[in-house]
């Protein structure tokens, strides 16, 4: 699974888990339903963040996963932290060929674009939270209020 997948799997989990809180626990056959992928692969989501203190989970009838925090308290650059541990941009799976122009340097370049693009990104996440993102999702998506008003009109 693509490392942006696993991101965006997991604050698709954490919503539903904030939508859901006065529900009591969710679990993962659920929310996989919800995400639409395997419930293998949220559970093993899960673990993540619940090793990151973003969710409590349980076991057992009754049990499942909740967050553990206030939806205003989780920064989506934690999310990320937790879910993507190494960097987000791969390098060379093997090293260049260092008689090469190219292979020589290449790296090195590489690596200086990838780790400031990486601290833009975890920066703009950290300026957002799960609650920011719920009501982002609850506002009405432009399509669909500049067809209200066509037809108020």
């Amino acid at each position: 699974m693509a490392s942006s997948c696993r991101f965006a799997f997991a604050v698709h989990v954490l919503a539903v888990l904030a939508l859901r809180r006065e529900s009591g626990g969710v679990c993962s056959h659920l929310l996989a339903g919800s995400v639409n992928t395997n419930p293998v692969i949220i559970r093993r989501l899960l673990t993540r963040l619940r090793l990151a203190g973003l969710v409590c989970t349980q076991k057992g009838a009754g049990g499942g996963a909740s967050l553990c925090a206030e939806p205003e308290e989780i920064g989506l650059d934690v999310v990320y932290r937790a879910i993507e541990p190494g960097a987000a941009l791969g390098q060379h799976p093997h090293q260049p060929n260092q008689r090469c122009p190219v292979g020589v340097g290449i790296e090195r370049v590489l690596a200086e674009v990838s780790a400031a693009a990486e601290g833009a990104f975890e920066a703009e996440l950290a300026r957002r939270t799960l609650a920011d993102v719920l009501a982002a999702m609850a506002e009405e998506p432009p399509r669909r209020k500049a067809a209200r008003a066509r037809k108020a009109a």
